[in-house]
């Protein structure tokens, strides 16, 4: 069984999703570095960056970042079509997977946390390093959608690794709004995705409709 530590609306929502897909057997443990507590110690322990997802493994061996870890459920689950078959199609869902979370996830760090990047920090700076880094951010994910349309999935033929992570960190810093006006047909595949059978459940337990 996989252990997966993560919270609420949080990139394990991905995680929890490519589960789904695989049909593997796993278990959560509902920890963050915003929730402390003896659950975020044992996370600790296993993953000193603290971050969430962290997997692990049914053999007790430890994945992290998510984009290594959805490619690695991929591969130990061949028939869930999280990634695809053919090798050229793979190559570019795992090129869009490191583009995801190269250039939009770890924007997402800098925009919640300007301290960590910036020595004596005060509110003004901060202000100005988070409007630079989520213009930039609604910027790549521009380009995304111009570099990987849908086929008619993101990942091609069905619904994939790429499609869930595109689909659960688009849902931050007010990406999914800027997107419905610069990129509409985009921004109608991550509604999409997120409503596919199979993994809606995951979503809705993540960003419950009533939330918005």
């Amino acid at each position: 069984m996989y252990t997966l530590y993560g919270s609420e609306g949080s990139g394990s929502a991905a995680i929890e999703a490519a589960l789904q897909l695989a049909g593997a057997r796993w278990q959560a443990v509902r920890t963050a570095s915003w929730e402390p507590g003896p659950d975020f110690e044992a996370l600790l322990r296993i993953n000193p960056t603290g971050l969430v997802p962290t997997l692990v493994l049914p053999d007790g061996s430890v994945m992290t970042e998510s984009a290594a870890i959805l490619i690695h459920l991929a591969d130990t689950h061949p028939g869930s079509g999280l990634l695809p078959v053919d090798p050229s199609e793979r190559a570019q869902s795992i090129r869009g997977l490191v583009f995801v979370a190269a250039q939009c996830y770890a924007a997402i760090g800098i925009i919640d946390y300007p301290e960590r990047w910036c020595a004596d920090c005060d509110e003004p700076t901060a202000e100005r390093i988070r409007a630079g880094t989520r213009a930039r951010l609604h910027r790549m994910w521009e380009i995304f959608a111009d570099t990987f349309p849908a086929r008619p999935w993101l990942a091609g033929e069905a619904i994939g690794a790429l499609d869930l992570l595109a689909a659960v960190v688009s849902k931050w810093s007010a990406t999914r709004p800027h997107l419905a006006q610069a990129r509409p047909a985009f921004h109608e595949l991550l509604r999409t995705i997120e409503t596919h059978p199979r993994v809606a459940s995951v979503f809705a337990r993540h960003w419950p409709p009533q939330a918005g």
